[in-house]
C-alpha cells in the first residue's frame, strides 16, 4: 500500500512514521508513506500558500494553484483518471466520519493521497477539481489536517497483511463486529482488590468465548448504546 501526504509541515510526520508499528511496517516494505511539502509547488519567491479571503473575515485561506499543481503532479501519468491515480482525500471536519467501515474502504483503495489543510481552510475549487472525498476524524476543529492524516494512516495500515503480527487481533478490534471490544486482563491476577474474572483463568475456551461475547455486548450497551441501534440488540 502506498500513501502520499501533502502538507506545509512535513517535519511533523517523521517521529510518527519512524516509531512502533508504523516504523516497522515501513522498514519491512509493507506500506510506503511519502510526505511532500506543498511549498515545492509554489511559483513565487516567497513560496506563498495562503491569501486573504474574498468577502472579508478573519484568518487566511490556502490558495488553489499550489494544491492543484501538487495533486496533479503526484498523480503522475494517470492525470485525473480515477481508475489509475491515487484516491485523493481531503482531511476536513466537514467530511465523512472515519469509522471502521470507512477505514476498510480506504485500505482497499491501495494508493492514497492525503491533503492536509491549514489556516481557515483551502480554496473551495481545490475540493471541486482534485479531491475525491473529504474525511473527518470527529466533530471538532484542529489547526490542520496533519494529525487526522496520521490517525487515518495508522488505522488503514492495520488492514495491510503483516503490519499487525497477529492478524486475528485486527478482526477482534472494537467495531469490527459492530460491538466494542471485550475487556482485557493480564498479570498480576489481583490489583488493589480487583481480581481477574475467574472464567479467564479456567482454561475453558468455550466459556471464555461466551464471557467475551457477553462482556463486549455489555460494554457496548454501557459505553456506546448508539452502536446497538442497527443491530436490534438494545434490550
Amino acid at each position: 500500500m502506498r500513501v502520499q501526504v501533502l502538507t506545509i509541515f512535513p517535519e511533523l510526520f517523521a517521529p510518527f512514521l519512524g516509531a512502533s508499528l508504523m516504523g516497522r511496517a515501513i522498514e519491512k516494505g509493507l506500506i510506503e508513506v511519502a510526505v511532500h511539502d506543498l511549498r515545492e509547488w509554489t511559483e513565487d519567491r516567497h513560496r506563498s500558500v495562503d491569501d486573504e479571503p474574498y468577502g472579508g473575515g478573519g484568518g487566511m485561506v490556502m490558495t488553489a494553484p499550489p494544491w492543484i499543481r501538487a495533486v496533479r503532479g503526484l498523480s503522475g501519468d494517470a492525470g485525473d483518471d480515477p481508475g489509475r491515480r491515487p484516491w485523493r482525500v481531503l482531511l476536513s471536519p466537514q467530511g465523512a466520519r472515519l469509522d471502521d467501515a470507512k477505514v476498510r474502504e480506504l485500505a482497499a483503495r491501495g494508493d492514497l493521497l492525503l491533503l492536509c489543510g491549514r489556516y481557515e481552510g483551502i480554496d473551495e475549487r481545490v475540493r471541486l477539481l482534485v479531491v475525491d472525498e473529504e474525511v473527518s476524524i470527529g466533530d471538532y476543529v484542529l489547526s490542520g489536517g496533519e494529525l487526522p492524516a496520521m490517525v487515518l494512516i495508522e488505522a488503514v495500515s492495520r488492514q495491510v497483511p503483516g503490519v499487525v503480527q497477529q492478524a486475528g487481533s485486527v478482526e477482534q478490534d472494537s467495531f469490527r463486529s459492530g460491538l466494542l471490544d471485550h475487556p482485557h486482563y493480564t498479570r498480576p491476577p489481583v490489583v488493589e482488590s480487583l481480581a481477574v474474572p475467574e472464567v479467564l483463568l479456567s482454561g475453558d475456551h468455550a466459556a471464555i468465548r461466551r464471557w467475551r461475547e457477553e462482556a463486549a455486548l455489555r460494554a457496548t450497551r454501557e459505553k456506546r448504546p448508539d452502536l446497538l441501534k442497527d443491530t436490534g440488540a438494545e434490550g
